[in-house]
Parts: C-alpha cells; sequence; structure tokens
C-alpha cells in the first residue's frame, strides 16, 4: 500500500512537471511569431519603407540581432550600393514613440512608430529623424533617411528594420511577404504608390 502512495505521488509529481512544461512552451514561441490568431488579425498591413516603386533586398541572416529584424539595403543599376541618405517611410500609420540616437546600443539614430494593438516598428541606424517623439504619422510619411550611425559598431549604410508585437521582435510581414530567419529576397515597394 505504502510503495503504491509512492508510487501515485511521483506519478502526480511528474504530470504537474509536464503540465507545467506545457504551459511554458507558447511563451518560449511568442517572440517569434504573434501569440493568438487574433493579434495575427490585428496586424497592420505594413508597407515597405521606402519610396513607391523602388526595389530593396531586405535580409533576414544567421546571428542577426534581434532575430527576426530585417537590413534593407538598395543598389543601383550596377549593382553598387547606393543607400545612403534614401528616404525611410513609415511602412503604416500611428504615433512616433520614441526618437533619439542610442549610445548603449548599436541602433544609432531611431525612430519606433506605436500602431495600436501591441504593434510597433523600428527604424534603426538612420543618417537623419525627421519626426519627433509624440509625432503622429500616415503609412507613406517620410520620417528620416537611411544612415550608418551606430554608438558601438562600424557599419555600412542600411536601414536596419523590426516588427514588434507586445515588446518582442516578430517574424516581419512585408506587403504580404514573411520574412523568416535566414531569408534574402528583393521587393518593391508599393508604399504610397
Amino acid at each position: 500500500m505504502q510503495r503504491r502512495k509512492r508510487h501515485g505521488r511521483r506519478l502526480v509529481a511528474a504530470l504537474c512537471g509536464l503540465a507545467a512544461l506545457v504551459a511554458a512552451a507558447p511563451a518560449a514561441t511568442a517572440a517569434s511569431e504573434p501569440a493568438s490568431a487574433e493579434a495575427a488579425a490585428t496586424r497592420p498591413a505594413f508597407r515597405m519603407p521606402f519610396i513607391c516603386g523602388q526595389t530593396w533586398r531586405g535580409s533576414n541572416w544567421q546571428g542577426h540581432s534581434p532575430a527576426h529584424s530585417i537590413d534593407w539595403n538598395h543598389y543601383d543599376a550596377n549593382g553598387t550600393p547606393d543607400d545612403l541618405g534614401r528616404r525611410v517611410l513609415a511602412s503604416a500609420g500611428g504615433t512616433v514613440l520614441e526618437s533619439y540616437y542610442a549610445t548603449s546600443t548599436g541602433y544609432g539614430n531611431t525612430i519606433v512608430i506605436g500602431h495600436g494593438n501591441g504593434w510597433r516598428t523600428r527604424y534603426s541606424h538612420l543618417k537623419t529623424r525627421d519626426v519627433q517623439k509624440g509625432a503622429t504619422v500616415t503609412r507613406g510619411q517620410r520620417i528620416g533617411t537611411v544612415g550608418a550611425t551606430s554608438a558601438l559598431y562600424d557599419i555600412s549604410p542600411h536601414l536596419h528594420y523590426e516588427q514588434i508585437l507586445n515588446g518582442s521582435v516578430v517574424v516581419a510581414v512585408v506587403q504580404g511577404l514573411s520574412y523568416p530567419d535566414y531569408t534574402t529576397r528583393y521587393q518593391t515597394s508599393t508604399n504610397r504608390c
């Protein structure tokens, strides 16, 4: 009888431990995808943060920090990078939550826009910031220009871009195309076309 009780306690303890692991599993994936279908349904229809008709290369590479962020680069007809100074547009309308130069991160000149329902976008390494905290912006409005600013790293010009849900960077969806980790693709902007 005593042995049966101990076995029963071990079984209950094991089941409780398994339940705790299962309960924790969604939290582990929350950083990569929207936490629910409702959150995914509220995702703004994000456009590329560039002028209509421009084609840019978006890369989400191994070791990129934070995970799921995109680096955007533009090339001329000869394949030479020509990002520096190109206009950066809001990929969706919202309110500017932050506009600053980061000294403790590698972001450099940064703008963060809140879009409601827990959604934000971050634009970093900017050469110029054309909007201040508290400003209301519309999709396609100029918010800055591409640069190479970073307090910690020597970088080449590009736009670092993040889509954030409830504080976690998620896999970006731009004009209906998903950018899962380790994706590189060319895409043409339809922002304000």
